[in-house]
């Protein structure tokens, strides 16, 4: 069926794609070649690659009015994003956390997988999400999968585009992106994006603000070498934030519903967060087919907290009528993780059984450091905070005044050392049947301290990957391939230490096949991983600390995605992910992951009238749950958001765009993993793009 669907769309193509002869100054070239090496770090195409891959792209994010990184990913197939607080959000994929993202293919373990803050898209070309275990690529990985932020760079042409926005809750935008050649030859160029956003929001009491910029540049040294440096800092401040959030249940059993606006914050509550990164890269044409690449990346992350914890303190559910139950703990704090990663990688072609084949080595080294501080000794009055009972949910914002907060004083430490070697290659056997194989060896090494409980732990690992794929015929395309997992966790047992690493394996088959002149690309993957002495949640020590024990989990399912151009005019982007966990509760572990996710954006131009553009996304999953207190559960049934926007080119260089999210109000509790609110209702957003 595939080869006669083929056959069809052969034969309704028409047009031809003509050789382009590239600039002979070389950075010029790497430009308009410039690709990002996914999942193995050697140049394959997405179809090429033995595992699925999905891409968000900056053209995507800007028709439906996507500024930060969570709204991207919930663009993309398979992708889960839990924001269980107002300024913490996790990722899933395949039912496990996503612990592992990286910039421009290279970047350090997200540890725990928690990310602070609304990260700005703005900088960002593309989002490339990979799906499945990826040690070869991080040196450590889980079974769900990598995030990897693909950087904007200079362009060989000057271009620039500046936008305004307004928005519900007034929420008012401002961005710039402006790229130019240094040189006449266009060897040495750079490029600056900024942006500024601040607003409101549905939820009570609370207000956003980000600033954001970076710049890079890049360059020619000598003939043979290629030099790029970027920094970027983003500086974000949340008032009336959520830590925790709301309680859904009563002692009854029953469930409780709250106004979508409902928040457990007081006035004085804010989160501070700023970023900074920065990297460096070198590379050289060692001979005609060989490269070598030297690259340092850095980053900064700092917090600065005043928060306020509401929760159902002894577990029994709220008083039915009074809402009576809960208790409020003030807590304020401070912490500075900083992370260094240089690595060197070298790769290559070379003819052997008279095809073409390719190879890449490397090494790498990377550490951070990381202090945690809390105000000690805060006071709430006369005496020193702690759990205080609450009036009747829902409160006002002033019930609890700001504590009187003391001296910072340091409660915990963590360093973190990663040393890698690694290799990977791609073979051909026949212009049909092609592996790529690689291994990769990590050191991981961690000490620290954390409430008093001194760490300090050394495990190195050797992971293999293999993957082969098969050519049917020029659109149609098989795979499997096989991964170790590897991945260190930085949540503790019920002493206070850290847990073993998490270990086991992942396969994947598939098929990708690519259809209108090779216009749209579709894949369909059938995976399973096994997680030995996975973190999962146990419940509160002695001193009332959250704990967690190691949980042998299986996960298997399938997923199918459909990406591109269906006609000239129309783009479409479709996913759909059915997945079963197993563990020790059976079926129902981790049952705040949806177990069905379907993903859509179709946007299209009139053909009479190109400058008019609309399109229709969103996102639909399947009912979760988990439970609160007394053993009841808190349930969310199946729901759907749908997103769409209408724009209008009505100057050759001049954009105005109407975007609506959550178009049918649809009311639902974003998240069940630890804590949940609701999502926003319904919102529109005005904004004006003008390039030059």
């Amino acid at each position: 069926m595939l080869v006669a669907l083929h056959a069809q769309a052969d034969e309704a193509a028409s047009g031809s794609v003509e050789a382009t002869n590239l600039d002979q100054v070389r950075v010029v070239a790497q430009r308009a070649e410039r690709v990002s090496n996914g999942a193995t770090n050697l140049d394959l195409a997405i179809k090429d690659t033995p595992q699925s891959i999905s891409e968000v792209t900056s053209e995507q994010m800007q028709a439906f009015g996507v500024n930060t990184v969570n709204d991207a990913l919930r663009m993309a197939t398979g992708i889960v994003v839990d924001e269980w607080e107002t300024n913490r959000t996790t990722y899933t994929a395949r039912g496990f956390d996503i612990a592992n993202t990286q910039i421009d293919g290279i970047g350090l373990p997200n540890g725990w997988g928690i990310a602070t803050s609304s990260t700005d898209s703005f900088a960002y070309e593309k989002l490339e999400v990979i799906r499945g275990a990826n040690g070869l690529l991080t040196g450590v990985g889980n079974a769900a999968g990598t995030i990897n932020y693909v950087r904007k760079r200079p362009t060989n042409e000057e271009q620039g585009v500046v936008g305004i926005s307004y928005g519900t809750w007034g929420t008012k935008r401002v961005e710039a992106d402006y790229s130019t050649p240094f040189t006449a030859d266009g060897s040495w160029a750079g490029r600056v994006v900024a942006a500024h956003e601040d607003g409101d929001s549905w939820l009570r009491g609370k207000s956003d603000k980000r600033d954001f910029f970076y710049g890079v540049v890049d360059g020619q040294i000598g003939e043979n070498g290629t030099l790029t440096a970027g920094y970027s800092r983003q500086k974000t401040r949340t008032d009336g934030n959520m830590w925790g959030a709301l309680t859904f249940m009563y002692s009854d059993g029953t469930q409780a519903e709250w106004d979508r606006g409902a928040s457990t914050t007081q006035d004085w509550t804010m989160w501070d967060t700023t970023t900074d990164s920065g990297f460096i890269e070198y590379t050289h044409q060692v001979a005609e087919d060989w490269q070598l690449k030297l690259a340092y990346n850095y980053r900064q992350i700092t917090n600065d907290t005043k928060l306020f914890y509401a929760t159902d303190y002894f577990g029994t559910g709220l008083e039915p009528g009074t809402n009576l139950g809960l208790y409020g703990y003030p807590w304020g704090g401070w912490d500075k993780t900083t992370a260094h990663l240089g690595s060197a990688t070298i790769n290559g072609h070379f003819d052997m059984f008279g095809l073409d084949q390719e190879v890449m080595f490397g090494v790498s080294y990377a550490r951070s450091e990381g202090n945690n501080k809390e105000y000690a000794g805060a006071m709430c009055g006369d005496a020193v905070c702690g759990y205080l009972p609450m009036p009747g949910f829902p409160w006002a914002g002033d019930v609890i005044p700001e504590p009187v907060w003391g001296d910072l004083s340091l409660y915990s430490t963590l360093n973190q050392r990663l040393k890698r070697a690694y290799g990977a290659a791609r073979l051909s056997f026949t212009d049909r049947l092609k592996a790529v194989v690689g291994v990769n060896y990590a050191n991981y090494h961690r000490d620290g301290v954390n409430y008093g409980v001194v760490f300090d732990q050394t495990e190195g690992k050797t992971s293999p990957y293999g993957g082969l794929t098969f050519d049917f015929n020029e659109h149609v395309l098989g795979y499997v391939s096989y991964s170790d997992i590897y991945q260190p966790q930085e949540q503790s047992d019920a002493d206070g230490r850290y847990l073993d690493p998490t270990k086991g394996s992942n396969y994947e088959v598939g098929v990708k096949a690519d259809w209108f002149d090779k216009r749209l690309l579709t894949t369909i993957a059938l995976f399973k991983a096994e997680q030995d002495g996975l973190a999962t949640g146990a419940g509160y020590n002695d001193n009332g600390q959250y704990y967690y024990t190691g949980v042998d989990v299986e996960s298997k399912g399938v997923e199918f995605e459909a990406t591109g151009k269906v006609s000239e005019n129309v783009n479409l982007v479709f996913g759909y992910t059915a997945l079963k966990l197993t563990g020790d509760d059976g079926d129902d572990t981790y049952r705040w992951v949806p177990r069905r996710t379907a993903n859509l954006m179709l946007s299209a131009r009139l053909p009479s009238y190109t400058a008019l553009q609309f399109g229709l996304g969103g996102r639909w999953q399947s009912n979760i749950s988990n439970v609160e207190s007394s053993d009841f559960a808190v349930r969310q049934d199946s729901y759907a958001v749908l997103n769409g926007f209408v724009a209008w080119d009505f100057l050759p260089d001049a954009t105005l765009r109407f975007n609506v999210k959550n178009i049918t109000d649809e009311k639902y509790i974003n998240s069940l993993r630890y804590s949940g609110y609701y999502g926003a209702p319904r919102s529109y957003t005005v904004s004006l793009d003008w390039r030059f």
